[in-house]
């Protein structure tokens, strides 16, 4: 069993870091070093990895995006092993065109025993091809 305060915590550190992480690095210490992520387009473990994904959404949000906004709505416990996050990801391409991104999403995390997060499955509401056509149409 988890301590309800471990819990508290990592949702706490979970609505500190999500709605800034195209601007600045997350917090790495509530995660596990085998720590496995999967979302539509990628699968992988081990922290180091985890570290690379979010340095690699900053890089390209500033590259490729005059504005990306990372907006969390909810950051809950759905049980004693599970912490869930729904968010919505918006920005605006750096095109002539300014295209829009827009999508929702739900972070599903799940806990060890030693209360840290071992798994962050990412759900979206659109398929990753609905995604990037987003990026050819006018904004």
């Amino acid at each position: 069993m988890i301590a309800q305060n471990r819990v508290d915590e990592i949702i706490h550190t979970l609505k500190q870091d999500l709605p800034t992480l195209f601007e600045k690095d997350i917090t790495y210490d509530i995660y596990s070093s085998d720590i496995f992520f999967k979302d539509p387009v990628n699968t992988f473990k081990w922290k180091f990895n985890y570290r690379i994904i979010f340095w690699t959404l900053r890089f390209h949000g500033k590259l490729f995006f005059t504005e990306l906004f990372f907006d969390l709505h909810q950051v809950y416990p759905k049980d004693e092993w599970t912490i869930l996050a729904d968010w919505t990801v918006r920005g605006t391409l750096r095109v002539p065109w300014k295209a829009r991104l827009l999508f929702n999403g739900t972070s599903t995390y799940s806990l060890n025993a030693d209360g840290l997060i071992y798994r962050h499955i990412d759900t979206w509401d659109r398929s990753p091809n609905e995604i990037l056509k987003q990026f050819f149409q006018k904004g």
